[in-house]
Order: C-alpha cells, then sequence, then structure tokens
C-alpha cells in the first residue's frame, strides 16, 4: 500500500467518526458544521466519498438503487390498450408495459409518459 492510499483510508476513517459524531449529536448537518467549524461542502464531498468507498466494498458493485428499475427499450410498434376498473383506476398498457394510475388521472398525459419510456432512442 502507498503513502496515498494510506492517507485516503485514514482521512475517510477521520471523516467517518465525524459523520458519526454529527449523527449522534442531533444537530443538522449545517448546525453541526457551523459548530465544528466545517464548511457544509467539505462535509458533504467526504459524506459523497465515504458513500462511494462503501459502496465499491459491497460484493456486486453495479448497484441500482432504491426506488429505481432498469427500463428496457424497444424497437417494436406500439399498441395502446386503456381499460377502466370499478376501482377507479386507468391502465395504459404498451409494449408489455403497464401504468395504472388514479380515475381522475387523464389518460392521455399517461399514454405520454408511456411513449417516452418505450420509444427507441
Amino acid at each position: 500500500m502507498d503513502t496515498r492510499s494510506i492517507a485516503t483510508e485514514y482521512r475517510l476513517a477521520r471523516w467517518a467518526e465525524i459523520m458519526k459524531e454529527r449523527s449522534e449529536s442531533g444537530l443538522s448537518v449545517k448546525a453541526f458544521c457551523e459548530k465544528a467549524g466545517i464548511h457544509g461542502n467539505t462535509y458533504y464531498y467526504w459524506q459523497r466519498k465515504l458513500r462511494e468507498a462503501a459502496c465499491s466494498a459491497l460484493p456486486g458493485t453495479d448497484l441500482i438503487p432504491s426506488g429505481f428499475t432498469e427500463v428496457r427499450l424497444s424497437n417494436k410498434p406500439m399498441t395502446f390498450t386503456q381499460t377502466a376498473n370499478t376501482n377507479s383506476q386507468v391502465s395504459i398498457e404498451a409494449s408489455g408495459i403497464r401504468i395504472t394510475a388514479c380515475g381522475e388521472y387523464p389518460a392521455d398525459k399517461l399514454a405520454a409518459l408511456l411513449r417516452e419510456v418505450v420509444r427507441p432512442c
């Protein structure tokens, strides 16, 4: 291990301690940084670095953030099917993708969204 790697590891460990102190203090990031004499941008820089280091250490580093899903685009021609059911919902389906929303939501807006999701690059 070279001196640059050692210095980086040291800084990451020190900032992990600072982040833990901030969390345990119950203060907001802004209040903690003001009290500790740390610039907010510096805090968030090291927070990002710590997250990157944690993610790269996990197995399967091609993580998908929670709440997101992969969308594969298709070159197939789109045919839209619109259905309404008794639960006041409207569903729009094209190319195997279905979007369902409250019955009051305009179907044309759902169709436009669906066109963007399934349109070819």
